[in-house]
This record gives structure tokens, C-alpha cells and sequence, in this order.
């Protein structure tokens, strides 16, 4: 509980004095936000996180196909009937079965 009112004191007083700051003060430290993000060695350090990154990305995709997770997500997409990709990249299966309940739609 005394963390809790230590931050929230902190926070009061941040924006008590930002507010006494003003628009200038802000300006200027946006200013030098934006200086210090278009630093080469910033710039430099942001694209090797980035490969980084997709490296990892790239390896991590290439495990789970190699497990059996990944072998039993991609024959169970490969049944019966045709699949379709909907907008968020999951795949939905639309052969018919008697045994299938039926579903309400969302509101």
C-alpha cells in the first residue's frame, strides 16, 4: 500500500510541475526526444534489434513447424473441405458435419 501512494504522489507532483512547465518545456523535450531517436548510433542499435528480431521470429516459426504441435496444426487444416483464411489469420474449415452444433452469431 505504501508503494501505491509513493507513485501516485509521484505522479501528482510530475504533473503539477509539467503543468507549471507549459507548452514550451514540452516542445523542447519533444525536441530532444526526436534528436536523440534520429541519432545514427540509436538508428544503428534499432536496426540490429529489429534483425534481431526476425531472426528470431524466422526460428522460432521453423521450430514449431518441426514439432509436433506444428505437424498436428498443419495436418488438422488439411481435412475435408476447403479451408479459408479470415482477416485475423486463422483458418476456418467450411466442410459440414452432422455432429457440428450449431453457433450464434456474434453481436
Amino acid at each position: 500500500m505504501r508503494g501505491k501512494l509513493w507513485f501516485i504522489g509521484g505522479l501528482a507532483a510530475g504533473f503539477v510541475l509539467g503543468a507549471r512547465a507549459g507548452r514550451e518545456k514540452y516542445e523542447e523535450i519533444v525536441q530532444q526526444a526526436r534528436k536523440l531517436a534520429d541519432h545514427p548510433t540509436v538508428q544503428e542499435a534499432k536496426g540490429t534489434a529489429q534483425a534481431q528480431a526476425n531472426r528470431l521470429m524466422s526460428e522460432g516459426k521453423d521450430r514449431l513447424s518441426q514439432s509436433k504441435l506444428g505437424e498436428k496444426m498443419s495436418s488438422g487444416s488439411s481435412h475435408e473441405g476447403h479451408s479459408h483464411s479470415g482477416a485475423n489469420g486463422l483458418t476456418s474449415s467450411s466442410a459440414s458435419s452432422s455432429s457440428a452444433s450449431p453457433t450464434k452469431p456474434m453481436p
